[in-house]
Order: structure tokens, then sequence, then C-alpha cells
């Protein structure tokens, strides 16, 4: 069985580590390149920085953060944010990530996927999903032929797929959008619950297993995680292959090590 992988998020806002809920109330939790170093000999399996001021003006910031963080942290790397272009690809891989993650651009050019998974190779492509419930009312009937519904503790809904930072719903169906990025040659998906995101109560596991269950690609836990439970949770009853976590890590309220052997201790293979 494949171990199961630990990863710390970084929302970077101007060269600072930032952590809000529900994707609002951002707050500073520190300077990434210290912070990934604390990480990494935590014994943190991947880092995933994610630049959420992305405008044109902004990416030197981020390529020059990702460059000092290579230099000190060798354990693979996905940036993502604001990334439209193959040549945005090159330039970020330059820079020492492994990894290119993509969300908005991936919804608005799906040929991007294909396209730059041809050139640099599956692996290297993650396709964030930022995912919201949308409950069902009887007047929205006639709108959800297209729609996977879910039963669940607080009604039926189904799981619409959000571009721009969680600013603009798509209309899109998370499981059809996540069947589509495995089709044009995506290597794993980042699933951030926009619901669950900051809240500390849990993973969205209704939304992890339904995208798990799927798809054949490696799916990363996001949003929610507030102890070492929420993490075991997420890789039984979720069945994902990696989870993905900040505010515990960032306040020092646990971590990484305390994360992994909590997950051993339930018969879950991970890497120390």
């Amino acid at each position: 069985m494949l171990t199961k992988r630990i990863i710390p998020c970084l929302d970077i806002k101007e060269g600072r580590v930032v952590k809000g809920t529900n994707f609002v109330e951002l707050r500073d939790a520190g300077d990434p390149v210290e912070l990934s170093k604390i990480y990494n000999e935590q014994g943190a399996d991947e880092l995933v920085f994610l630049d959420i001021t992305a405008s044109f003006e902004k990416r030197d910031i981020i390529i020059d953060v990702v460059k000092r963080t290579a230099e000190q942290v060798f354990i693979p790397l996905t940036v993502g944010g604001g990334i439209k272009t193959v040549d945005d690809f090159r330039k970020i891989l330059r820079a020492g990530a492994d990894k290119i993650s993509i969300n908005t651009s991936a919804v608005k050019t799906p040929e991007l996927i294909k396209e730059a998974s041809e050139i640099f190779g599956t692996q290297c492509v993650v396709v964030a999903m930022d995912v919201k419930r949308k409950y069902i009312t009887d007047s929205q009937d006639a709108n959800l032929k297209d729609k996977n519904i879910f039963e669940t503790k607080l009604g039926s809904c189904w799981f619409e797929v959000y571009i721009y930072g969680g600013r603009e719903g798509t209309g899109i169906d998370a499981i059809e959008w996540a069947k589509k990025v495995e089709y044009l040659g995506a290597g794993e998906i980042l699933l951030t619950s926009m619901d669950a995101d900051g809240t500390k109560d849990g993973y969205d596991l209704v939304l992890t297993k339904a995208i798990s269950e799927n798809t054949k690609l490696p799916i990363i836990a996001s949003g929610g995680c507030g102890n070492a439970n929420h993490v075991v949770d997420a890789f039984t009853e979720g069945k994902a292959d990696a989870a993905l976590m900040a505010s515990i890590l960032h306040y020092r309220e646990c971590t990484v090590n305390d994360l992994k052997k909590e997950v051993e201790k339930n018969n879950i293979p991970v890497r120390f």
C-alpha cells in the first residue's frame, strides 16, 4: 500500500503566509521560507504554495519565494495561483517548483491541462478544485439533470466548482469536472472544500470520498483540518491519498510529526 502524505499549505500574499476562514478574514502567519524549513524538519512529505495575490505585478514575489525555498528545502514543492500559460509553468518550474497547480485557468482553458501534461509530464500538473455545496430546493429540480446529488445531514446537495479564489461559481459539477481533468492529463487533484476551509471542523468527507471514488487520480484533501483525527478520517472515510492543512501547523497547535504518529496508530502507512 502506498504511504499517505501530509502536506502543509502556505497561502502567500505579497511575500507573507496568511490564513483565513472560508477564503476571507486573512491574518498573517509568518515567513514562507522559514515555515517551509520548519515543516521540512518536522517530516512534511511535500509543500504547497498558493499565491493568492497572483496578478502580473506580484509574480516576481512568488518566484523569489520559490527560489529561496528550493535552495533550502528538498521535498516536492507545488506552486499555484494565477498561472495561465505553459510559459507560466516554465517560469515557476525553473524557479525550483516540482509541480504546478491550476484552477481558474484550467476551467477557462481546459486545453492547458493537456498541453502542460504533454510538455512537462502528467506528474507536474495538479488541478486545484475549490468546491462548495449547493443545497437543493424544489424550484431547482429542472436544472439538476447533469448534477450528481448527495444526501447529507443538512439535506440533498450537489458540489459546484468555483474559480477566482472562490469568488465565482461556474455551475460545473465537481464530480464531472474531476473526470474531465483526469481525461485531459492531470496528474493529481487538490480538492478544497470552501465550506470547511479554516473552520477546523474536519474535511468534507462526502465530497472527498465522492471525488476519490470517481477518478483514479491521487486526491489531496484540503479544507477544515483541526486535529489528527480529521486527517485519519480523510484517509479512511474520505479515501484521500494526501491531507493538506494550514492553521493547525502555522499556529503551532501540532506538528507534522504529531499528525503522522496519530495516522500510524490507525494502521495507515506514512513515511517518517
